[in-house]
């Protein structure tokens, strides 16, 4: 058996991938993952958080507030998966059709961004991009020549976005530009207009 075929047995089935998409995200209580993939069910989300507990992917820890609840959370195992996944997100983006497009959570966002700076040249200076995704809010912080995604809004922004997730989600996949989304009433920018121009960069969309 082959590296990609062992995988498959872990991960070859939608829902326990979305799953780790999900805790891509960040750990969540078992009612957030429910509420996160509908049409799941609870019983097949109890099988799947069984599967990959049992494989080391994922862990469960007590809430402290509620010992009968459980938080979950990626091993460093799971984590491992986080490179592999936001690329094939990316990779999906392009393939969304509009109705799907309007299904998308602001919370994902933060995992396309991720996925659309991977390959991408980083800004030589340190700054912060700001998103206000719906009524997410998250930034990336440019620094040493690396860039990465954190939730909250930043400290003295280079550049300040404001969307709605379907917006954002089809200037991910190509089907809408930046600047087509300004000039549409869909997206605002503010800020150094060089700052922008960077960022857009980093996320490939110059």
């Amino acid at each position: 058996m082959c590296g990609i075929a062992a995988a498959l047995d872990v991960l070859g089935e939608r829902w326990t991938l979305l799953l780790v998409r999900e805790l891509l995200i960040g750990p969540q209580r078992f009612s957030e993952l429910l509420t996160g993939l509908p049409g799941m069910g609870p019983n097949l989300l109890s099988e799947r958080l069984q599967l990959l507990t049992r494989h080391g992917v994922i862990e469960a820890q007590q809430v402290a507030e509620d010992k009968r609840a459980r938080l979950y959370r990626l091993t460093p195992l799971g984590q491992q998966l986080r490179e592999p996944v936001l690329l094939l997100g990316r990779w999906g983006l392009t393939m969304l059709e509009p109705d799907e497009q309007a299904r998308t959570r602001a919370e994902w966002g933060l995992l396309a961004v991720e996925a659309m700076m991977r390959g991408q040249d980083v800004p030589d200076r340190a700054e912060r991009y700001e998103f206000h995704i719906d009524d997410l809010v998250f930034h990336i912080a440019v620094s040493d020549g690396a860039a990465s995604v954190q939730r909250g809004p930043a400290q003295k922004p280079a550049m300040t976005a404001v969307s709605r997730s379907q917006t954002f989600i089809k200037i991910g996949g190509g089907i809408l530009g930046p600047f087509e989304a300004v000039a549409a009433g869909e997206l605002s920018l503010s800020g150094d207009p060089e700052a922008v121009l960077r960022c857009c960069r980093l996320l490939g969309l110059l």
